[in-house]
């Protein structure tokens, strides 16, 4: 009975940036785990593949076969591989009992009505596999009303449509403190709590005049016809009521070089798809098992949160940064200490001149986030 997390979200939302960052906590828990691109328009991955989609076929060749633009070629892809899925069914028995994460495409209609992932989803439960959907999406849209409300139709429709465990992931919440200001502390967001309060700030929002009407304002000629302020105001009214009838928006923060925070994520997982409550034989007797016992010393809410990357984020940085220096000085201490006790002091230099410095960067925490080269850079 294998684990599996299916990674969907717009693009730009951290898709391939997580499932790199998971991979590589689940190995430092000691947790196998693969990595299976379902996206063929993703040709760099930073993770290593277990199974990658565009061995089956590639955007180019639709591209160019079918003649279609790089959206319908994702949709003609998935519709493929829906076809075929015997040939995804027998890469992924090769994979056994691993942990699997599914790096899903970033076109919204895959997840909104089209309906070839959807079953795919569906004949990989049939194969046994306990499912959970992680949504993610950027953190920025907290920062406008229309973009926040926007999110929660969007995560409201992908998970009537995935009809699985479901998980709404903000991701790069370590860069929230960057854009502007919030209106209301960040479990306002994340528990979707009365959203009539947006209200006001919807309608001030649709009522703000665009640049081309600024500029008309200050030339000679006056506006004879003004948009009425409350244009928008009864239909942005039914869309907060229509959210908080269904009830079943919430969302999780993420930042994925932070280990507290994928800890936590990862625990919220597991607790939806099941693994946290047994699986295959074997599979939770690791530290990862006592660490979900002991909850409480790894619980992490969205209090933490807003105070570790909202309010006090420059301290909290000064800290860890303070935690890094130590823990490399005592490894630096014990490493030296060993090669005393071996007879071979890093401190002698033979050939004279000064000892090579102990390292100064901070420990490792399982995640490495490779960032890829600019584009524009002529290196």
């Amino acid at each position: 009975m294998p684990f599996a997390q299916l990674v969907i979200g717009p693009p730009g939302s951290g898709k391939s940036t997580y499932c790199d960052g998971m991979h590589q906590f689940c190995g430092a828990i000691g947790r196998k785990c693969s990595v299976v691109n379902l996206d063929p328009a993703n040709d760099k991955t930073n993770y290593p593949c277990a199974v990658d989609v565009r061995d089956l076929i590639t955007l180019d060749e639709i591209m160019s076969d079918e003649e279609l633009g790089p959206n319908g070629s994702v949709l003609y892809a998935l519709e493929e591989l829906e076809h075929n899925f015997e040939w995804l069914e027998q890469r992924l028995k090769s994979l056994g009992d691993d942990y699997v994460l599914f790096d899903c495409p970033g076109q919204v209609e895959l997840f909104t009505h089209h309906s070839s992932l959807r079953n795919i989803f569906f004949r990989l439960q049939k194969l046994g596999y306990r499912l959970v959907v992680l949504h993610l999406i950027d953190s920025y849209s907290l920062t406008l009303p229309s973009l926040y409300v926007s999110t929660i139709l969007l995560s409201l429709r992908a998970m009537l449509q995935m009809d699985l465990p479901h998980l709404n992931v903000l991701t790069k919440i370590d860069k929230i403190s960057s854009y502007a200001p919030l209106a209301f502390n960040l479990d306002f967001y994340t528990e979707v709590q009365d959203l009539s309060y947006l209200l006001p700030a919807l309608e001030a929002e649709g009522s703000a005049p665009s640049p081309a009407a600024s500029r008309q304002r200050t030339s000679a000629k006056p506006v004879k016809h003004k948009i009425p302020p409350n244009k928008f105001a009864g239909l942005n009214k039914a869309i907060v009521e229509l959210v908080e009838e269904f009830g079943l928006v919430g969302f999780e923060t993420l930042a994925v070089e932070d280990k507290r925070s994928m800890m936590k994520l990862l625990q919220t997982v597991d607790r939806a798809g099941g693994y946290a409550f047994g699986g295959p034989e074997g599979v939770n007797d690791t530290v990862w098992q006592l660490a979900m016992r002991e909850q409480g010393a790894t619980v992490m809410d969205v209090r933490d949160v807003q105070e570790r990357w909202v309010d006090a984020r420059d301290e909290y940085d000064a800290e860890e940064r303070k935690e890094w220096e130590e823990e490399a000085r005592i490894v630096a201490d014990k490493a030296r200490a060993d090669a005393q006790m071996s007879g071979n002091d890093p401190g002698i230099n033979l050939a004279g001149g000064s000892p090579e410095p102990a390292p100064t960067s901070g420990p490792d925490s399982g995640i490495k986030v490779v960032r890829k080269p600019d584009s524009g850079s002529t290196g």
